[in-house]
């Protein structure tokens, strides 16, 4: 069954249940007050002439007194305590009811019998000391007719409501299930849609509510923008990442065959071909690695967070960038201890520092200090800087600043956006700032 039907089925039927049970509560509870009603009238004339049987004279018959309080629709009977009959008055259309079985019970009896004489009766019994002393029973029984007729047509009238109410309850039930399912259908064509084209599509959203269902929509939008952004990403990205490693493969490629035409006739040519191949399959290899450890982000690195001195941590990237490049890093390391994890934390100083020392001639700074208790270590270079419509950029895979520049000094423009990545996982920032032919700074703070 299609949700529509189900949403349609359930609250039409709920509504038409609840109908019903406010139909029948509301019969029920009104024929009970007016059986009662009709009961303790009855009752209260009872007890009116039974007390007056005592203050009858001797002139005055028993059964006038009896004619004269018997119901228009009813009769009064006298039996005694075998409950054989005495005496009894009927009014002249109920000739039935002075015949008909009633309950044997002693004592006051106050109730309603069903089907005595055909229709629905009240029945009071009241003892009394009869003209020779005796204890008998004066019954007095009232047919209800009118009552149940008045019922029936009640009956009717509630039928005829409850039928009659049905039908907005169905049109309803229809509106409802419309309007429940007006977004989810046109979430449903929106992704066919996609499906269909390929393309990214959002929901139109013709007005703003508060509702679910609106807001399912609206973040329907947001999925879409999300994934578009990252399939866009991810399309420049591979383009790039074929884009890098075409260059060193294209550049072996022409060494290897310039070493098949010539290299058995001159060996510098070799030599020369050899030291090319080696320099770029070196730079594929730096490529695929820096390439794998962004795609590993994606996976959620795991850290393995330890307390560390991050003054050691300094000096020792300091020292093996002092030996890689053979120049001159200063070093300015308050001591300093930190929980983090201290390969990361290292990898994203080498990555900065490698960038300082490629891009400036002169020695570069390492300090380590302290802001609001959070260590910040700063590297400076006095290099060619970046400029400022840049900055906010180079962060960004395979973004260069200098195409030439780049290839020059063997970039590929991952190096950064990987130490943005490492920052984000340590959770610190990185706070840059730089003025082109005077070199730049890059804070990061934990």
């Amino acid at each position: 069954m299609k949700l529509r039907n189900k949403i349609f089925v359930a609250t039409t039927g709920l509504f038409i249940v609840l109908l019903i049970a406010f139909s029948v509560a509301i019969y029920v509870l009104f024929a009970e007050e007016a059986y009662d009603r009709e009961l303790n009238r009855l009752d209260q004339e009872a007890q009116a002439m039974t007390s007056n049987v005592h203050d009858l004279s001797s002139s005055v018959q028993t059964e006038d007194l009896l004619r004269a309080y018997v119901p228009s629709n009813g009769a009064i009977r006298v039996v005694d305590q075998s409950f054989d009959m005495m005496t009894s008055v009927t009014a002249n259309r109920q000739v039935g009811l002075y015949r008909a079985e009633l309950p044997e019970k002693e004592g006051r009896v106050v109730t309603r019998l069903d089907d005595v004489d055909g229709s629905t009766v009240s029945f009071v019994q009241q003892p009394i000391i009869w003209n020779e002393g005796d204890v008998v029973y004066v019954q007095m029984v009232e047919r209800l007719d009118a009552l149940d007729e008045t019922l029936a047509n009640l009956q009717l009238v509630i039928l005829l409501v409850a039928l009659i109410a049905i039908v907005p309850v169905v049109i309803s039930g229809k509106l409802v299930a419309d309007l429940v399912l007006e977004p989810i259908q046109s979430l449903i064509q929106t992704m066919n849609r996609i499906k269909e084209n390929e393309t990214f599509q959002e929901i139109s959203l013709p007005k703003r509510s508060k509702d679910e269902l609106f807001t399912m929509s609206q973040t329907f939008n947001d999925m879409i923008r999300l994934l578009q952004a990252n399939f866009e990403k991810q399309e420049q990205f591979v383009s790039n990442a074929s884009h890098e490693l075409r260059t060193p493969i294209t550049v072996i490629e022409s060494y290897a065959n310039l070493v098949k035409r010539r290299g058995y006739e001159r060996t510098e040519v070799v030599e020369e071909a050899i030291e090319a191949i080696h320099s770029e399959a070196k730079r594929m290899r730096d490529l695929t690695e820096q390439l794998l450890l962004l795609a590993k982000r994606d996976q959620d690195w795991q850290l393995n967070m330890s307390k560390v001195h991050l003054d050691a941590i300094v000096q020792d990237v300091a020292n093996h960038m002092h030996q890689a490049y053979e120049r001159t890093v200063f070093v300015d390391a308050k001591p300093t201890t930190y929980y983090t994890d201290e390969g990361k934390l290292k990898q994203l100083l080498y990555i900065l520092l490698d960038n300082a020392l490629k891009y400036s001639d002169t020695s570069v700074e390492l300090a380590l200090d302290s802001v609001d208790d959070n260590p910040v270590m700063t590297i400076r270079d006095y290099g060619v800087g970046i400029p400022n419509v840049q900055q906010e950029q180079i962060f960004e895979r395979f973004y260069r600043v200098d195409e030439s520049r780049q290839r020059a000094t063997g970039g590929s423009g991952l190096g950064l956006a990987l130490a943005k990545e490492l920052a984000d996982v340590l959770d610190a920032s990185l706070d840059l700032s730089s003025t082109p032919g005077e070199g730049t700074t890059v804070k990061v703070i934990l």
